[in-house]
């Protein structure tokens, strides 16, 4: 018998299986992009199980709104990955509801049990459902879909369990890296890499807008915001730093509540808050903008009582930096508290009523962080 008949080692089967599953592991923790991770789960699984396709979705929406499915990554076998926009309507996304099996599992992945929970059923399309929950400490919950033609089998449900594991374990990790402690938004250090990231999208992809006027090689379709707690030095005298980060930390809870799911929020350190928004012409920013500082002012703090934020504005350009954005941002809102505080003001309308100087030379080189 001919070398290459000879039947193979069920033992160099099983170190194959695992040397990819490895692969697999050490390519999902090589990656620091937050949304990406997502894909390359997808893609992961779709390559270690037989699959005809595996869905990530996650649950967008806040207390107050319907909690909806956001797919973050969606591999199908023979066909590239997909996932939906960022930036999509919530209204526009399906229901909790929409998806009985999702809920079911995301309401059993508390539990405490050896393995995680997982739910199968026979779609209309004869394909094998499996859904399992994604374990997050930190972040938005959300589910693993597969589609199969056979159900998969125990081998397979502890591969991806394990697979499982170690995503949870490292999302977690990344999502810590990236927020702020205190408040959860994003922290500082993130703010680069995620405002090149968008500014360069918002270039490319279409705007909804107001203004059909702007054209979509001036603008990059995004309003970067800085805000900042008015009087808050008088706040952690009077009240104490422990009261002073619950200000804190309700101000972020009100930005999570005022802005979009998609809107990208950061603590920058002290009092000092950001706003990347999206899409929409100026007065659709100051509007979005206004309504936040309503938010603010209208809350009862506890034992603070009122609380009123400054915040500053301005048109993120096709080749700004983070630091010239932010610079001109930072002009408005000390504009803002030169006018009396408590108000929104746009650098861009405050250089069009000779207000500011429209400055040519920009910080450059110069680092923020």
């Amino acid at each position: 018998m001919s070398p290459s008949a000879q039947p193979s080692d069920p033992l160099e089967g099983s170190a194959q299986e695992s040397g990819d599953a490895i692969s697999h592991l050490a390519a999902l923790t090589a990656q620091r992009d937050r949304e990406l991770l997502d894909v390359s789960l997808a893609q992961s699984v779709l390559d270690l199980l037989p699959v005809s396709s595996v869905g990530v979705y996650r649950l967008v929406g806040s207390e107050h709104e319907t909690r909806r499915w956001l797919c973050c990554g969606l591999a199908r076998r023979g066909q590239v990955t997909v996932n939906d926009p960022s930036w999509v309507d919530l209204e526009s996304l399906p229901t909790l509801e929409a998806f009985p099996l999702r809920q079911l599992v995301l309401d059993s992945r508390l539990l405490e049990q050896a393995e995680l929970p997982s739910a199968s059923l026979l779609a209309p399309d004869h394909r094998f459902v499996t859904v399992l929950p994604l374990m997050v400490e930190v972040g938005q919950p959300g589910v693993l879909e597969l589609h199969a033609d056979q159900p998969l089998t125990a081998g397979a449900l502890r591969t991806i369990q394990t697979l499982l594991r170690v995503f949870g374990n490292f999302q977690n990790l990344l999502e810590s890296s990236q927020r702020d402690a205190l408040t959860g938004l994003l922290n500082r250090q993130t703010f680069d890499a995620t405002f090149l990231k968008a500014s360069m999208l918002g270039a490319s992809e279409p705007i909804n807008t107001s203004d059909s006027d702007r054209r979509a090689n001036s603008s990059t379709g995004y309003w970067l915001g800085v805000i900042d707690i008015d009087h808050f030095k008088l706040v952690n005298d009077r009240f104490g730093h422990l009261i002073g980060d619950e200000v804190l930390v309700l101000v972020a809870r009100i930005m999570r509540q005022s802005f979009r799911h998609y809107d990208r929020l950061y603590r920058f350190g002290g009092e000092e808050f950001v706003v990347l928004l999206r899409g929409g012409a100026e007065a659709d920013a100051l509007a979005a903008f206004e309504r936040f500082r309503c938010n603010v002012e209208g809350y009862a703090f506890p034992q603070v009582g009122r609380v009123t934020v400054s915040l500053g504005f301005t048109e993120v350009q096709p080749k700004d930096t983070p630091s010239q954005a932010f610079e001109r941002a930072d002009q408005a809102v000390y504009q803002a508290k030169h006018q009396g505080r408590n108000q929104v003001l746009c650098y861009d309308a405050l250089v069009r009523a000779g207000i500011l100087e429209n400055e040519d030379q920009h910080v450059g080189d110069v680092e923020l962080f």
